[in-house]
C-alpha cells in the first residue's frame, strides 16, 4: 500500500509540475511580491514573515532563471511533501488504504489544487504544519526530547512561513485540556516551546527593528481590531456566508459537509484520536468564522484546519460502512475532477472564457502588457524612472522590468506605508527631474501642473485591468514629493 502511495503522489505531482511548464497564467500580485522580497534576503518582510521569499530566491538561483515556472514550481512540490506526512501519520493508525486515501484526500482539496498552480505562504506553512502534528502525536505515546525539539522546529519554521501556524498551539493547548490521554509531557512541551522561540527569534528581532510592521499588516487584514470603541458592532452576515461557502470550496463540498455531520458524534463519543484530530481543526474555523463576521475572511485562511480534517474525515468514511465508503467515493469524484481540470485551464488562460468575453481566469492575465506598454512609454519619452501608486501595477512593473534600464519607485506615503512597496521603495527625498507617472485619474497628482496632455491613455480590453483606464504623465519628481 506504501509503494502504490508514493507512486500515486508523485504521478499527481509530475502531473502538475508539467502543466505548470505549460501555464499561461501570469504571476498574480502576491506571488510577484513574494519573489521581489526574495531580492532582498530579510528576516521579515511587510506582510509575512519571510520563508517563501527565501525559497523563491534559492530556486530561482539554481535554475539561473526568474520566469514564472521557477517562482511558482516550490508549490506542487509542497504540497506533495505535505501528502508524504500525512500518509505517514495515518500509518501509524490505520492499515490497508486509509494512508494512501488520506494522501490522495489531501492533494484532490480545491484548495490545494489552487495552492498547487499558484505559490502562497500557506504552502510553504503546511508540510511544516503536518510534520509539527506527526511529532505531537509521537510524543502523545512516549516522551522524547529529540522529538519534542523536531516538533518545535517544525512548528517554529511554520510559523516563519505564516503565523496561522501558531494555531497548532490552540490546537495542542485544548487537546491537553479535553483529551487527556493525548496530551504529550511537560519536559517535552518546555523543549519544543524553546526550539520554536530560537527559530522564530530572528523575524521576531526584525519586527522590532522594523516598528513591528507585520503585526500592523496583520490589524489591517483584521480591521475590526482597530475599530473597537470607535463605532458600534455590525455583524457581517454575507462575509460569514461567503467565508463558510468558501469551506465547502476549499475543503471540498462532501469533505467538508461530512466533517460537519461528524462534530457533534466525535464530540460526545469520539475516540481519543478522533477528538484530538477535532480540537486541531474545529478553533480554526471557528475563529476564522468570528474575523468573518466581525469583518471579513478569505476561504483560505482556515488553511492549517484541513491537515486534522483529512486526518479525521477520511478514516471515519473509510471504516464507518459501505454507504459511508460511497460517500467518499463521491467526494473523490467531485474533488477529482476539480484536481484534473484546474491545471489544464492555466493552459488556456489566455483564452478560456465561458461567456466568450470575459475570461475565466481574467486576474491572471493583462498584467504584463500593461507593464510593457508603459514600459515602453517611459522609452520613448526617454525617462529613466516610472513611478506608480497602485500596488498591483507596482509588483508586476518591478517583476517585468527586473533588469532593464529603469528604476519602479511608488509614490511616497503620507502617513503610515499602506504596503510594501510604498515602505521599501518609495520615491526617494530629494529626487529631481521629470519621471512617468502612471495614475488613474484624468488629471495629475494634486500639486502636480496640469498644462500638458498625458503621454498615453491605456484602457486594457480584457484580463485582470479590463474597463480601467490607466493614464501616463511626464511630471517632474519634485511635485509627487510630500
Amino acid at each position: 500500500m506504501r509503494r502504490a502511495g508514493l507512486w500515486a503522489i508523485g504521478a499527481i505531482t509530475l502531473y502538475r509540475v508539467l502543466l505548470l511548464a505549460l501555464s499561461e497564467a501570469e504571476l498574480f500580485v502576491d506571488e510577484a511580491q513574494y519573489w521581489l522580497w526574495g531580492q532582498s534576503l530579510e528576516f521579515g518582510y511587510y506582510s509575512k514573515p519571510p520563508l517563501i521569499g527565501w525559497v523563491i530566491r534559492a530556486v530561482t538561483d539554481l535554475a539561473g532563471s526568474d520566469a514564472a515556472f521557477w517562482v511558482r514550481l516550490p508549490a506542487p512540490l509542497l504540497h506533495g511533501a505535505t501528502a508524504l506526512v500525512l500518509m505517514a501519520i495515518a500509518r501509524r493508525f490505520w492499515a490497508g488504504w486509509v494512508p494512501v486515501l488520506v494522501a490522495l484526500a489531501y492533494l484532490t482539496m480545491p484548495g490545494i489544487v489552487v495552492g498547487s498552480l499558484l505559490f502562497s505562504t500557506d504552502t510553504v506553512m503546511l508540510p511544516f504544519y503536518a510534520l509539527a502534528l506527526l511529532f505531537y502525536l509521537d510524543l502523545s505515546g512516549r516522551s522524547s526530547a529529540r522529538r519534542a525539539l523536531a516538533m518545535g522546529a517544525a512548528l517554529g519554521l511554520g510559523a516563519m512561513a505564516k503565523y496561522a501556524a501558531l494555531y497548532f498551539v490552540l490546537g495542542a493547548g485544548l487537546t491537553a485540556l479535553l483529551v487527556p490521554m493525548m496530551r504529550i509531557a511537560w519536559r517535552d512541551a518546555g523543549l519544543a516551546a524553546l526550539t520554536f522561540a530560537l527559530v522564530v527569534a530572528p523575524n521576531a528581532w526584525w519586527n522590532l527593528q522594523n516598528g513591528l510592521t507585520t503585526v500592523e499588516h496583520t490589524l489591517d487584514n483584521v480591521d475590526w481590531a482597530r475599530e473597537v470603541g470607535q463605532a458600534p458592532f455590525r455583524p457581517n452576515w454575507s462575509g460569514l456566508g461567503e467565508f463558510v461557502g468558501g469551506q465547502f470550496g476549499f475543503f471540498g463540498p462532501v469533505l467538508f459537509a461530512t466533517w460537519l455531520v461528524l462534530l457533534v458524534p466525535v464530540l460526545r463519543r469520539g475516540d481519543p484520536l478522533q477528538r484530538l484530530l477535532l480540537w486541531f481543526s474545529l478553533p480554526v474555523v471557528l475563529l476564522v468564522c468570528g474575523q468573518a463576521l466581525a469583518s471579513r475572511a478569505y476561504a483560505n485562511w482556515a488553511a492549517a484546519a484541513y491537515v486534522a480534517a483529512a486526518l479525521l474525515v477520511v478514516p471515519a468514511l473509510m471504516q464507518g460502512g459501505r454507504w459511508r465508503r460511497w460517500v467518499l467515493a463521491l467526494s473523490f469524484v467531485v474533488n477529482g475532477v476539480i484536481a484534473a481540470a484546474l491545471p489544464l485551464a492555466t493552459t488556456r488562460a489566455d483564452s478560456l472564457s465561458l461567456d466568450g468575453n470575459r475570461l475565466l481566469l481574467a486576474r491572471y492575465q493583462g498584467r504584463a502588457a500593461l507593464s510593457i506598454e508603459i514600459f515602453d512609454a517611459a522609452r520613448r519619452a526617454d525617462l529613466p524612472m516610472i513611478v506608480a501608486e497602485n500596488r498591483d501595477v507596482l509588483a508586476d512593473l518591478m517583476y517585468r522590468l527586473e533588469g532593464q534600464p529603469v528604476e519602479v519607485r511608488s509614490t511616497p506615503p503620507r502617513g503610515r506605508a499602506m504596503n510594501h512597496y510604498a515602505r521599501s521603495y518609495p520615491l526617494p527625498e530629494g529626487t529631481r527631474g521629470p519621471v512617468l507617472y502612471v495614475g488613474e485619474a484624468e488629471v495629475p497628482p494634486q500639486g502636480c501642473p496640469a498644462g500638458d496632455p498625458p503621454l498615453a491613455r491605456i484602457e486594457p480590453g480584457k484580463g485582470a485591468y479590463r474597463g480601467r483606464l490607466f493614464t501616463l504623465w511626464r511630471l517632474p519628481a519634485e511635485c509627487l514629493l510630500p
